[in-house]
């Protein structure tokens, strides 16, 4: 079957190539509005710490939505049924949700910051620092490398262009109007991307189903599911999807920038209505999106060439009008665009202060020479996520060691904002060794059976009582999270050892997190190291404040 030409409807190469000039160039345009003749660093990174409800719950909202997320939800939705749809958004929502009394921490301990790298090296120096700068690097070049390689997928698919001028348009597009002011624009753009992204699904998702017959049809079809699909708290699906995606996600809410940079931009008195109400619009669209998936499982649509993500694809230009099929156009290029200048800013803003502010200039920052950094950092990696897009690598491998890198930091970072015992070596012991335990289990460098596999379900039982303790302590705090960990550890012990090996992701993420915690907490407790808290304030603030206080006469630094 000819996917391009046979089996979906196409655009001429010129309807295309306005609709990306009418919608970047919009959105530069949109842009300019927010330009400052003189641009501070505290602007550019964070957009002075001032960031609104309205904005930040767009923009957070927009961000957690990528391209991944029409793709993977429709996916879930065809592969495990009626349940689908639900264990991937509900779990991405409830991250987002997670971050926030720990994002109040953060802010508590670092007003002035811009990065958890930040944060972190004023707690405990450069090699924790440098780790979390390093996961972050690679993470969001992953990102943009995928939302650029999920452009040029489209635009060959709905258009005779190919692959690689759809990622060089998407590219320079989203480079364009970051460049101009960092962050802020990420920020405002994200409203408008955001309104767009709302709208347009709040028209095709009904459309689509009303297209292939209505709500009758597909409930008659449900009938053609398995069981399994059929079952709404179906075991297959939350261990093969909803579980590994929870405790991925959570991971990402710690250890992403894109996430962590909106904690300390958005005014500190919103962050609680801030992100409940982006879980609440993450959780809407991304589900309505699954439904999609699931609404070709019960008419019996197979996807074209094998391929899952032409599921949303083809279900749109099999059933909707032309003017639709360039709306759902419009909406997955502003999906991919808000997460890549998300992963921009966060990129420039991890060289401008972890790697720039705290490591080159050490205390002597020159904000002229830190915008050049973080401007430069943009253009650098728009050209290296072009380069990597058009090759089609396979990233997989590069985002299980992201994820389990994130995993493993989780436990460390959050200690080390609230048990003033934890040192440098055990945030860093206890990162090295979960990633290795995680290697071990993921790759199955040794067989997973017997002792081995038991010994292993244990250390995952430490990481699921982790999980659930860390999500309780951040709302209800320390004693009923440490209980809640308690019962899950025990619970875990009873009925997840011989079974939990059948699930390698599952076991191998919740090895990170259970292997991490307990190294960290040995090497912490075997120092005598008592942290000041109040010390983090006083080393990290403004770069552009130091600037000018170094510049005045007689000043003490």
């Amino acid at each position: 079957m000819n996917l391009k030409t046979e089996s979906l409807f196409q655009f001429s190469s010129l309807t295309i190539i306005l609709l990306l000039l009418a919608f970047y160039g919009g959105t530069y345009l949109l842009s300019l509005l927010i330009k400052k003749d003189k641009e501070t660093t505290s602007g550019f990174m964070v957009a002075g710490h001032g960031v609104g409800f309205g904005m930040g719950a767009a923009s957070m909202t927009a961000t957690w939505i990528w391209a991944a997320s029409f793709y993977a939800a429709a996916t879930s939705g065809y592969k495990y049924g009626v349940s689908g749809p639900i264990h991937y958004g509900f779990w991405g929502a409830l991250m987002i949700l997670f971050i926030y009394p720990f994002g109040m921490r953060f802010r508590e301990l670092a007003p002035d910051g811009h990065t958890l790298g930040e944060l972190i090296h004023a707690r405990h120096g450069s090699s924790s620092q440098l780790i979390l700068a390093i996961s972050n690097l690679m993470g969001s070049l992953i990102s943009l490398m995928v939302n650029f390689t999920a452009a040029g997928a489209l635009v060959s698919v709905l258009s005779p262009l190919s692959f690689q001028t759809g990622v060089i348009i998407a590219g320079v597009g989203v480079l364009s109007y970051t460049l101009t002011s960092g962050f802020r624009a990420s920020v405002f753009t994200d409203f408008a991307q955001l309104v767009a992204l709302m709208a347009i699904g709040i028209v095709i998702i009904p459309a689509v189903l009303f297209a292939m017959g209505g709500p009758e049809v597909m409930v008659s079809g449900l009938s053609n599911l398995t069981l399994e699909q059929q079952n709404f708290f179906s075991p297959e699906a939350f261990f093969q999807q909803g579980a590994p995606y929870f405790v991925a996600v959570l991971a990402y809410a710690i250890g992403n920038q894109t996430i962590t940079q909106r904690l300390f931009a958005i005014d500190k008195t919103k962050i609680k209505a801030t992100f409940v109400t982006a879980t609440v619009g993450y959780a809407g669209i991304v589900i309505g999106l699954g439904m999609i998936g699931l609404m070709a499982l019960t008419i019996g649509i197979e996807p074209l060439d094998g391929n899952m993500n032409n599921l949303i694809p083809q279900m749109v230009s099999t059933y909707l009008h032309p003017v639709f099929i360039a709306l759902f156009f419009i909406l997955v290029i502003g999906s991919l665009s808000s997460t890549a200048d998300s992963d921009l800013s966060a990129l420039s803003t991890i060289m401008m202060a972890d790697v720039y502010g705290k490591n080159i200039a050490r205390g002597k920052v020159k904000p002229k020479t830190m915008m050049l950094v973080g401007r430069s950092t943009m253009i650098i990696a728009t050209a290296a996520g072009l380069i990597f897009a058009s090759f089609k690598l396979d990233i997989l491998v590069m985002l299980v060691f992201v994820g389990a890198l994130w995993g493993a930091i989780v436990f460390p970072v959050i200690a080390s904002v609230f048990w003033n015992r934890v040192t440098n070596t055990a945030f860093t012991s206890a990162v090295i060794i979960g990633l290795l335990f995680f290697c071990i289990a993921r790759f199955e460098l040794l067989p997973i059976t017997g002792y081995v596999a038991l010994f292993f379900e244990v250390l995952a039982s430490v990481g699921a009582a982790v999980v659930i303790g860390l999500m309780v302590f951040g709302f209800l705090g320390r004693k009923i999270g440490m209980l809640a960990a308690a019962i899950t550890l025990v619970l875990m012990l009873i009925f997840a050892t011989g079974f939990l090996r059948q699930y390698m992701v599952l076991l191998a993420s919740l090895t990170a997190y259970g292997a991490s915690t307990i190294v960290c907490v040995i090497v912490s407790l075997m120092g005598n190291e008592r942290f000041d808290f109040d010390l983090i304030k006083k080393r990290v603030g403004d770069y552009d404040k130091k600037a000018k206080v170094s510049k005045t006469p007689n000043a003490k630094v």
